[in-house]
């Protein structure tokens, strides 16, 4: 019988995590409210050093309220168990410690018989290590992890948690932000979106601000006209950006609309970024799962640059959704997904069933608990999806060859 379930929230932002964590806790009360449920602060970080919250009575009775909120109750951090070096870096373990180790042991001493883990890639590969770690050295605990990243990017889960709130959210930032077309003549506004490897959250994003022009009543007589709000070129990591020929096109957009509107993933173009600067000699900033660190690379405003001088661009506008996206509260798409998950979470982690929930692609979209040993990041937006290749084909975009 579990008598103690511990949780954590790790990475980014996703406009799940709240969310989930209060799925657990109404799951586990209603099945077996005598079990006692923690909550680990910061990820990996409060795991190691024995930081957590005590989910208490008035917790329970209150659990609903973690669905109005976005975040993390718990707090997140980007902390990975086996980067030995980062670890001793941040005095979250000793020289000569085996972090995993550290981690196991710790589970023991607070009594701990389930780990829920929500998070994305690095969360649950992570997880994964840790679980292997456990099942190795007989230490008889069972680990079940949630997948949430806005990118949409864990293989082979169809759609992690959280990620259609994103695209909505990014979709109403996107509504202020394009409001700006005409503070200046010859406008050129580029919308970042997040997405290292995968143009989801882009694609879906560009989809959803466009669904919402569809609702909108225009008077292009006296300056208001849908040609002028909408999105005039959509970028993702996934296809090849010819930078000559799309400013091509779009310097007719600017010279007859009188501005120009992209939707850009933060990872589109990165290799171009990255041989650009290495051949300048420039160090490549990494974090502490060796990605590149997007925000000091800053490709929305890299491509700003090139795109502004090619358009004859007057005035250029870089503005990024990420933040804004990611720490919204879960909208009842996200949040009857988020319940399916959490719900099967809780009735896999009772009979000892270890895994990440999600529907598996390569299993017909079975919501199943995924073998922690087939989860991997990565994973590559396809271009060739019809809604995607709608909205292209409607903004006069040509597809995109892939990006090798």
């Amino acid at each position: 019988m579990v008598q103690k379930v511990a949780l954590l929230t790790a990475g980014g932002f996703a406009p799940c995590l709240s969310s989930a964590i209060g799925g657990l806790i109404q799951r586990y009360t209603e099945l077996t409210p005598d079990t006692e449920i923690i909550g680990y602060r910061h990820g990996y970080q409060g795991l190691l050093t024995g930081d957590y919250l005590p989910v208490t009575d008035e917790v329970r009775a209150n659990a609903a309220l973690l669905h109005e909120y976005g975040g993390s109750p718990l707090g997140n951090s980007r902390v990975k168990l086996t980067n030995t070096k980062d670890l001793r870096k941040r005095k979250l373990i000793q020289k000569g410690d085996n972090p995993l180790k550290v981690a196991a042991d710790r589970l023991v001493a607070d009594g701990v018989d389930v780990l829920h883990t929500i998070g994305g890639d690095d969360t649950n590969t992570t997880a994964a290590d840790l679980a292997a770690y456990l099942a190795e050295h007989d230490y008889g605990l069972t680990v079940v992890g949630l997948p949430k990243t806005i990118d949409n990017d864990i293989i082979p889960i169809k759609q992690s948690l959280g990620a259609w709130t994103a695209a909505e959210m990014g979709a109403r930032f996107a509504q202020n932000i394009v409001a700006e077309h005409n503070s200046a003549s010859r406008m050129l506004i580029v919308h970042e979106v997040m997405g290292r490897n995968c143009g989801w959250l882009t694609a879906a994003t560009a989809k959803a601000y466009r669904d919402w022009l569809d609702t909108r009543e225009w008077l292009p007589e006296f300056g208001l006209s849908r040609e002028a709000w909408d999105v005039h070129a959509v970028y993702v990591p996934e296809g090849h950006i010819d930078v000559q020929a799309e400013s091509e096109r779009l310097r007719g957009i600017m010279d007859s609309v009188g501005n120009v509107t992209i939707f850009l993933s933060e990872g589109a173009g990165l290799s171009s970024i990255i041989a650009e600067m290495e051949t300048a000699g420039q160090e490549i900033p990494r974090d502490p799962f060796g990605h590149v660190k997007l925000d000091k690379i800053n490709p929305g405003a890299w491509f700003a640059k090139e795109f502004a001088q090619l358009l004859g661009a007057e005035k250029v506008m870089v503005q990024k959704s990420g933040y804004y996206s990611r720490s919204a509260a879960a909208n009842q798409t996200d949040l009857d997904l988020i319940k399916q998950c959490t719900d099967l979470a809780v009735d896999c982690a009772l009979r000892g069933e270890s895994g990440v929930i999600g529907q598996d692609e390569e299993n017909g979209d079975q919501l199943t608990a995924i073998d922690f040993q087939r989860i991997k990041g990565g994973k590559r937006f396809d271009i060739t999806k019809d809604w995607f290749v709608e909205t292209l084909t409607s903004i006069g975009q040509d597809l995109p060859e892939n990006e090798d």
